[in-house]
Parts: C-alpha cells; sequence; structure tokens
C-alpha cells in the first residue's frame, strides 16, 4: 500500500496515498471509534454547497484566484452530485463541534481540487485545504448552515410524503363511509360510528402535521453563515459576510436569511428544539393511528395486505409488520426529540460543542419520518373492511341503545335494555326491531343519522 505524508501544528502522520482526505481527518479517525453512526450524506452534500458559496463569494471579491475557484468548484459540485461519498467515513459521535467533519470536506475539496490542477494529493501549495477552502469560515458557522440546509430539505420532502398519506387516508374515508361499526372508549364498545369516520379521524390527524411541517422551513431559514467562530464574523470581511449569503440562496434555491443577530444564533440551537417537536408530534399521531388499525385487525373489523410469514413456527399466521415498523419508526423519533433537546440545553456560552449529534439526529428523524410515511401510503390502500364483522359488533353491542335516547328517553332505554338482558337475547338490533320497529331502527342506526 502506498502512502503519503502530511503535517500538521502535532507533528506527522503517514496518510494512504488513494484517499481524498488529509491529517486532520485521519487524526480524527484515529480518535473516535464510537459507534457505527456516519454522519448522514445529505448533510455532507448541504456543507459542500456551503464550501461552493463561500468559495464563490471570495473568488468574485478578489479573495480567491480564479484558476483555485474553479477547481474548488468542480470539487463541490462532485460531492453535491454524490460522488466521493465513501470519502467522509468520520463516527457521527465526534468531539469538537463538527470541526473534524468541517476538515475532513476541506480536505477532500482540496484534493480533489488538486488532482484537477493536475497535481498530486497533499501538494496544499496548489490549494490549501484551510487557506483557500475554509478561507473566512469557522465550523461554527459553516456546519449549523449545513445542517439547516439539509433538514430544510428534508421537510420539503416530509411535507410532500404527509400530503401523499393523508389523500390515502381520506380515499379510505369515502369508502367506508357507509361501514356501520361500534365506536370504543377505553377498550370497551361505545357508540356505534362508521368505518369512513374514523379514518376521517386519522386523516385529520395527518392533516395538521402536513401544515406543522411545511411550517417547520420557516424555522430553519435564518443561518449563521459569515459569523465565523462566534458570530460576530471576526476575520471575514463585510463584503463577503454580505454576499455569501446571497450565493448560498442561489446554489440551494432556498430563502435563506443571514441573521441579524449571529451571535445568538451561533450560540443557541433552539429552532432544531422546535422543528424536533413538530416531528414527535407527527410521530406520536403515527403511531396512535398504527396501534389502531392493529387493534381493528384483530377485532375482525379490518383486514390487512398479507405481506410475509409470520411465525417461524405457527403455519399461516400473519403480522402487522407495516405498522410495527411504523410504531418503532415513531419510537425512534421520539427518541431523538429528546436527544435535540438535551444536545440544544448543553450548549455553553457562545457555541454549542454537540452540534454532531443534533445533525445526526434531526436528520435521521426526517429520514425516518419519509420512509415511514411512504410505507404506510401504499399498504393503507390494500386494507379492506370486513362488513359482516363490523355490522355484527353493532348488532351485539349494548351499547347502541345510546343512540335512541332521543327518541324513547333514558328510563325507557334503560328499561330496553334490561327486557332485552332478561330475554338472553344477543342481538339488540333485532331486539329492537320488536319493541319499537324497523323503520326507526334503521333511521336511527344510519350512517346520516349518526355523524350528524
Amino acid at each position: 500500500m502506498k502512502y503519503r505524508e502530511e503535517t500538521d501544528s502535532l507533528g506527522s502522520k503517514k496518510i494512504l496515498s488513494e484517499v481524498f482526505w488529509g491529517i486532520h481527518t485521519q487524526r480524527a479517525l484515529e480518535n473516535f471509534y464510537v459507534s457505527s453512526l456516519r454522519i448522514p450524506f445529505n448533510f455532507i452534500r448541504a456543507l459542500a454547497m456551503v464550501k461552493k458559496a463561500t468559495c464563490q463569494a471570495n473568488c468574485d471579491l478578489g479573495y480567491l484566484d480564479e484558476e483555485k475557484a474553479r477547481a474548488i468548484n468542480v470539487s463541490c459540485d462532485e460531492i453535491i452530485d454524490g460522488k466521493l461519498s465513501d470519502q467522509f467515513p468520520l463516527d457521527a459521535l465526534q468531539g469538537g463541534a463538527g470541526t473534524s467533519t468541517n476538515m475532513n470536506i476541506n480536505e477532500v475539496i482540496a484534493n480533489r481540487a488538486i488532482e484537477n490542477l493536475g497535481g498530486e494529493k497533499g501538494n496544499y501549495q496548489l490549494i490549501h485545504p484551510i487557506e483557500d477552502v475554509n478561507m473566512h469560515q469557522s465550523t461554527n458557522d459553516v456546519y449549523p448552515t449545513a445542517v439547516k440546509i439539509a433538514a430544510i430539505y428534508g421537510v420539503r420532502d416530509l411535507s410532500k410524503k404527509v400530503a401523499l398519506l393523508q389523500g390515502v387516508l381520506q380515499k379510505k374515508e369515502r369508502e367506508f363511509a357507509s361501514v356501520m361499526k361500534i365506536g370504543r372508549t377505553e377498550l370497551q364498545q361505545a357508540v356505534p360510528i362508521t368505518l369512513g369516520a374514523e379514518f376521517a379521524a386519522f386523516a385529520e390527524g395527518i392533516a395538521r402535521d402536513r401544515w406543522r411541517t411545511f411550517k417547520c422551513e420557516e424555522r430553519l431559514r435564518i443561518v449563521n453563515i459569515g459569523g465565523t467562530a462566534v458570530g460576530t464574523g471576526i476575520v471575514a470581511p463585510k463584503k463577503y459576510v454580505f454576499l455569501v449569503i446571497e450565493k448560498l440562496r442561489k446554489i440551494t434555491g432556498l430563502g435563506l436569511c443571514r441573521a441579524e443577530n449571529a451571535m445568538g444564533e451561533t450560540a443557541n440551537v433552539d429552532s432544531f428544539v422546535e422543528v424536533a417537536s413538530i416531528l414527535k408530534a407527527h410521530a406520536s399521531n403515527l403511531i396512535k393511528m398504527s396501534n389502531d388499525l392493529r387493534l381493528l385487525t384483530a377485532f375482525g373489523e379490518l383486514r390487512l395486505p398479507q405481506l410475509q410469514a409470520g411465525s417461524s413456527i405457527m403455519p399461516g399466521k400473519v403480522n402487522p409488520v407495516i405498522l410495527e415498523a411504523a410504531i418503532q419508526a415513531g419510537i425512534k423519533v421520539i427518541a431523538n426529540d429528546g436527544i435535540i433537546t438535551e444536545v440544544a440545553s448543553r450548549g455553553s456560552l457562545q457555541i454549542n460543542e454537540f452540534m454532531p449529534l443534533l445533525a445526526t439526529a434531526i436528520l435521521e428523524s426526517l429520514e425516518i419520518l419519509v420512509n415511514i410515511n411512504t410505507m404506510l401510503s401504499r399498504h393503507i390502500p390494500e386494507i379492506k373492511a370486513d362488513v359482516n364483522k363490523c355490522q355484527w359488533y353493532v348488532d351485539h353491542a349494548p351499547s347502541i341503545i345510546t343512540a335512541f335516547i332521543p327518541h324513547v328517553g333514558y328510563d325507557r332505554a334503560v328499561a330496553i335494555l334490561k327486557e332485552f338482558e332478561a330475554s338472553g337475547g344477543k342481538n339488540l338490533r333485532s331486539f329492537l326491531e320488536e319493541q319499537l320497529s324497523k323503520e326507526l331502527v334503521d333511521k336511527v342506526l344510519s350512517p346520516y343519522n349518526l355523524l350528524m
């Protein structure tokens, strides 16, 4: 294996010749071997967009010569296009507020740009990771900016997927509009409803999630790019500070805004806590809906599509696997909300040292929710209703007498129910037709009447 030698303020180290990272990344690889978690590549892509914007701003203002800028731009574009993804190997649980990841991308961009200029990796006289790629930047402004960019793309994607799920549920609402069933409170039989109304309640909760998710972008648009180390903009020229946000808006296609108080935006990450809580609300709705669908399947009122064998020992058993996956996904998102809250609260003074964990948690939650919404949107259309089973519960539920109170009064309703129980009957609907009339029973227990 061939190596090149690189030097930093701590000394020298051998680097594999074939890799695009350098000594700072190599030290981080050796320092942080905590987990199998890696910084999500959608974050790396967003960080490459930030580096491209800074490069263009520095070039336009004359701080970076055009030949270097062209080579750096090409490197950034390659990363944005999904190339070089194997050159970002660092553990997500790293110390240093993300400095290792920032240096990782600086080195990859620099070494790829050096190749673009015909040089060999490690020849930083051609293009330097810090002096050129990281010019007028700090980890503390580029890293949080990149997290917000990646998160905005994520919430946009999620909003579309939530809208898709809402539409699927509303279609089921119409399909099941006339299917009578018994409602349940505290897992006990309650008053009659329709299956369509039950799905309408699911759709309503998801509709709120759709609106809340769509509004998340507003919480993420303000970025601290140009604030450098602590938000004061030290070492960054004012013309650069104003120009770089314009470049970033153009590159990302997002309505990003430069923070009026960059120190506050650098020190505090509460906007992520707000977004995480919205994601948690959506996760809780998905858990509730998925568990309800499992229960309705257990009652026999719904039939789920059969996707895979449910047991290694019980022949013919089929489980609600998609719904179980959705519940677990929701629990993970709720756990990530706790992580993000904890990370935000543990920032100290002018920065938050634990941004890598926050970035991983919020981007993971967005990915999970996008995927589980997609899965449910494919699964729910295949759910079928057992109309006869739904009607059987209605006909045999003592609680349906409640619907007749406006017609016979409370005391008479109690008396009828006692007579029914004394008779040893099981089908209350038939008993009511005998005691009152079939016409009245059909009217009272019609979907139209029950849902007015």
